[in-house]
């Protein structure tokens, strides 16, 4: 299996974006799945997660209210909408499949893929 996230790019803040990872297998479906992000210099941090079955969904403080994680398992693709961009959500933004541990740990996810950059200006 294989991730690829895309979508990313140049926006103003305050605009929004629509990142999509997609899944190379249909085993996806049965698996809880993850966005993070790492911005320069910084640690890869936890954004959002989502069960398999789309009804367990869980975002990070900092964009709660902004980002929304949703899926879409016939199309093997979990999406993340984000709104009301800041500056400081300027980062390469990466998704990954859970494979056990702490839901919040970069550690307890697998299968990361290139990332895709977002870059948020003023």
């Amino acid at each position: 299996v294989q991730l690829q996230a895309s979508g990313g790019g140049l926006v103003q803040a305050g605009g929004s974006l629509r990142l999509s990872c997609t899944a190379s297998a249909r085993t996806f479906s049965n698996s809880l799945m993850g966005w993070f992000r790492q911005a320069p210099g910084k640690e890869r941090e936890f954004v959002a997660y989502i069960s398999g079955n789309g009804i367990g969904i869980y975002h990070a403080d900092s964009v709660k209210g902004r980002f929304t994680i949703s899926r879409d398992n016939a199309k093997n693709t979990v999406y993340l909408q984000m709104n009301s961009l800041k500056l400081e959500d300027t980062a390469v933004y990466y998704c990954a499949r859970f494979k056990g541990g702490n839901l919040y740990q970069p550690s307890s996810y697998e299968l990361w893929g290139q990332g895709t950059l977002v870059t948020v200006s003023s």
